[in-house]
């Protein structure tokens, strides 16, 4: 791990201690030999901005939601839980709803399959209380509204057991039940109005249901579907700060959407060359700034990131900057370009740097500086020796996500045999925390191999036998390529943690 005095996101006194990570909760953890369906394998984890909502999709096509409840089961205020023994009061998640978000197709005109798995989800702003989130497979976006409605169920009939006759009942009570009484304009001979029952006196054998909304339920609808507007497969989805817009991108394309709007969506951003076999490049990544709406970042399988301003022109073809490193002389060979391609890029929440992630490392840039990165964090280093092994076994295609603090102070990754690791970004920091996801960090658990689909991302695949390979980490344990822990997320405010291994949602607070 190298990194410069630069690498600060916040300014402190010092550098902060490392933090000791514990185990919170995991949810469809498996018994000893259980094996995993490929449909309910994790592809994609999400926190909402208040962190009290986190959804899971998976290949299945499933969106399965859940919600904080420590800070309603103990009745404070999250800033009480603050102050309490955060040790005792971790947070806790429950399961609050799942639906089907997407369902397998096929596209009969291009003879292509398309799966449910669910690629990216992003939540919205919320509203009245309703939840609201779109997700995306490599071809349709959905935008979803989760909310609660009353149940109403027919829970009695109007019978008044003192007024009961026979089966039927009195519709209702009246100063008499004789009709005899009854004078015109619905006067009684006493001039009292004390029957509003029509007919006068009801009907003894009439009886009405009562409807009455007792229980709630969750129900989740798809409010717009956005589709037909990408031949490759969508990456990447973003939301602008402006809580109306989001972004989609796909290998060599970046379309501009408006959430009320299913029907059209603006190219933005085009990297197509005019004849394909100049194609030397391909979108990886894209993601909206956090606080300016004008301004996005999107990565490419050369390893480089730019930075474009939606104000410059409609179709941004120029970026208005440009971050890459550059490129050791005489380091250059085969594996150079595939380890190089950046698989995730994030936003701190500032905006001021971006977390990129490639097969061997973590880099940090400063949006300020084009230069090269402010730090970088050796995650695989210990597996450049066997980078052919990987290379015939797929490995290598493997795309690990990344995420960052809150506050901004590390970042974390995932990697092989269910590990993941964080790093402190602070001047002076040397923490660097290896954990395992997994109730007992000890336990080595066997799961089913995932493959990364094949897409234009791969452009440089050939086809050739698949083989498992073992390794080792910088420790010289044994490393499981066929466990890996692609897709993690930082809880927005609290350093906790969500990380996905095969079917398993592990959870960890520090």
């Amino acid at each position: 791990m190298n990194g410069g005095d630069d690498a600060a996101v916040t300014a402190g006194s010092g550098p902060p201690t490392s933090l000791e990570w514990r185990f919170s909760q995991v949810f469809g953890e498996r018994t000893a030999g259980e094996e995993v369906q490929e449909v309910d394998i994790i592809s994609a984890i999400e926190f909402d901005k208040s962190g009290d909502h986190l959804a899971t999709g998976d290949r299945g096509g499933r969106v399965v939601l859940f919600e904080r409840t420590d800070t309603k089961d103990h009745g404070g205020t999250r800033r009480d839980l603050e102050r309490a023994d955060y040790a005792i009061r971790h947070p806790e998640f429950r399961y609050k709803t799942e639906f089907q978000s997407h369902e397998p197709e096929f596209d009969y005109l291009k003879s292509l399959e398309i799966e449910e798995k669910i690629n990216k989800i992003r939540w919205c702003q919320p509203t009245n209380g309703s939840l609201f989130l779109i997700s995306t497979n490599d071809k349709t976006i959905k935008f979803w509204k989760v909310q609660e409605k009353k149940i109403k169920k027919v829970c009695d009939m109007n019978v008044d057991p003192s007024k009961a006759v026979g089966n039927g009942s009195l519709a209702s009570s009246s100063k008499s039940s004789s009709p005899s009484q009854f004078v015109a304009n619905g006067l009684y001979a006493d001039g009292a109005h004390n029957d509003f029952s029509f007919p006068p006196g009801g009907i003894p054998s009439l009886r009405l249901p009562v409807v009455t909304s007792q229980e709630t339920s969750l129900v989740a609808r798809c409010r717009r579907v956005y589709a037909h507007a990408h031949d490759y497969h969508i990456n990447s989805i973003s939301n602008s700060s402006d809580g109306e817009t989001f972004i989609s991108a796909d290998d060599l394309r970046i379309n501009l959407w408006h959430l009320e709007i299913s029907n059209q969506s603006f190219n933005i951003v085009d990297v197509k060359p005019a004849n394909m076999e100049d194609l030397t490049e391909v979108i990886t990544s894209a993601e909206f700034h956090p606080i300016h709406c004008n301004m996005l970042a999107y990565s490419s399988s050369k390893g480089s990131i730019r930075l474009i301003d939606l104000r410059q022109s409609a179709l941004c073809d120029t970026h208005s900057k440009l971050f890459e490193e550059p490129e050791v002389p005489g380091s250059r060979s085969f594996f150079t370009e595939i380890i190089a391609s950046i698989s995730d890029i994030k936003f701190s929440r500032d905006g001021r740097y971006i977390l990129s992630r490639d097969y061997m490392t973590l880099k940090l840039w400063d949006i300020n500086m084009d230069s090269g990165p402010v730090a970088t964090y050796q995650v695989h280093e210990h597996l450049r020796p066997k980078l052919c092994d990987l290379y015939e076994n797929d490995s290598i295609f493997d795309k690990f996500e990344c995420c960052l603090s809150g506050e901004g102070l590390r970042v974390a990754t995932g990697s092989y045999s269910n590990l993941f690791r964080v790093f402190g970004v602070a001047p002076g920091s040397t923490e660097a925390t290896t954990l395992e996801a997994s109730k007992n960090p000890m336990r080595r658990q066997v799961q089913t191999p995932s493959r990364p689909s094949r897409s234009l991302s791969s452009i440089t695949r050939v086809v050739r036998r698949g083989s498992e390979s073992p390794g080792s980490d910088s420790n010289s344990n044994s490393l499981d390529f066929t466990t890996k822990l692609l897709h993690l997320a930082w809880h927005p405010t609290e350093n906790s943690i969500a990380c996905a291994a095969a079917n398993s949602l592990y959870m960890y607070y520090a």
